[in-house]
């Protein structure tokens, strides 16, 4: 029996199919310095993690019996990747599962912060048996989606499920991606209904000049994408979503476009300093807030637990 230890925990379905194909599962979560004499004394094959469990050099070469190492998700930062497979452990992620819970977020965001939500969503218990009309006042200047323009950065799987939302919505979609020219993207509608658009890549500086909204899609830097200078070539009162990575927005330099009014509201999954996010983007009025939850829907987590079970199944079988 090849045990299976799902440390950041897997979705029941996916718990079925790794029990289906015959692996035994345990769900426990175990602390992160216990796992090494864990793994070794449970004789575990497989680890698989989502991002609060980190599999490093020190852990992998102490647990010589690991076969594979499973990241529910798209990043692998946590997971020292090339030295698990220099050492012929298979590392594999489930790239494609989350892209449209990400999306939605990203929409959720952008909806809530062109009406004000995440501040109405504050003020309304506090005042709004005895201050509605200012309330009303306060928030009556939202603007629309359609017909305004969204700069998505980074266009891979998330990037272009951000564009298909935008483009149903009726945006002009500008994209900026390292690795592609142009590209192709299908909408699929119901009733067995699509079509196609072709995407063509905008340099950088282009898209921030242009862009309504902006939302990032790259993996986690060593850099900031975007800090001081790409702030100033910024539209004023553009809004910007970061459902990636904590550390692809300098959030210095967030807070003081926001101050300036540079920025007019952004939309915050993912933070530098996870998991402490710093108080003053939690305090700010304009910044609406989640706890790093784009892949965290019910779909999303089926898919992810059915996709690992799948890959887990036909490296060991």
């Amino acid at each position: 029996m090849i045990n299976v230890l799902a440390n950041d925990g897997i979705s029941n379905s996916g718990v079925e199919e790794l029990k289906k194909s015959g692996f035994n599962i345990i769900t426990t979560n175990v602390a992160q310095e216990q796992l090494e004499n864990y793994i070794n004394k449970e004789d575990i094959s497989v680890i698989l993690v989502r991002s609060a469990t980190t599999v490093r050099k020190e852990l992998i070469d102490k647990c010589p019996g690991l076969k594979i190492i499973g990241r529910g998700g798209v990043g692998m930062d946590n997971i020292d990747v090339e030295y698990a497979r220099s050492k012929n452990i298979n590392v594999i992620n489930t790239p494609a599962a989350s892209s449209s819970s990400v999306a939605e977020l990203v929409f959720a965001h952008l909806y809530g912060g062109v009406r004000f939500l995440h501040e109405s969503n504050r003020n309304m218990p506090l005042e709004g048996d005895s201050n509605f009309k200012k309330l009303k006042k306060a928030y009556a200047k939202g603007v629309e989606l359609r017909g305004k323009t969204i700069g998505i950065i980074g266009f891979g799987r998330i990037g272009r499920e951000t564009a298909k939302i935008a483009l149903g919505v009726g945006m002009n979609v500008l994209a900026y991606d390292k690795f592609l020219k142009e590209t192709k993207i299908t909408l699929n509608f119901m009733g067995g209904n699509s079509i196609d658009f072709e995407i063509k890549i905008s340099p950088l500086d282009e898209l921030l000049k242009k862009s309504d909204f902006i939302s990032l899609h790259v993996p986690a830097q060593n850099q900031y994408v975007i800090d001081k200078k790409e702030f100033e070539l910024m539209k004023n009162g553009v809004g910007i979503v970061n459902a990636a990575r904590g550390g692809v927005i300098n959030e210095v330099e967030l807070v003081s476009a926001l101050e300036s009014g540079k920025v007019s509201f952004a939309g915050l999954d993912t933070f530098e300093n996870e998991p402490k996010p710093e108080i003053k983007l939690l305090m700010h009025p304009n910044i609406s807030l989640t706890p790093h939850i784009g892949a965290a829907t019910n779909e999303a987590q089926d898919r992810i637990g059915k996709e690992l079970a799948d890959q887990i199944s036909n490296i060991l079988k």
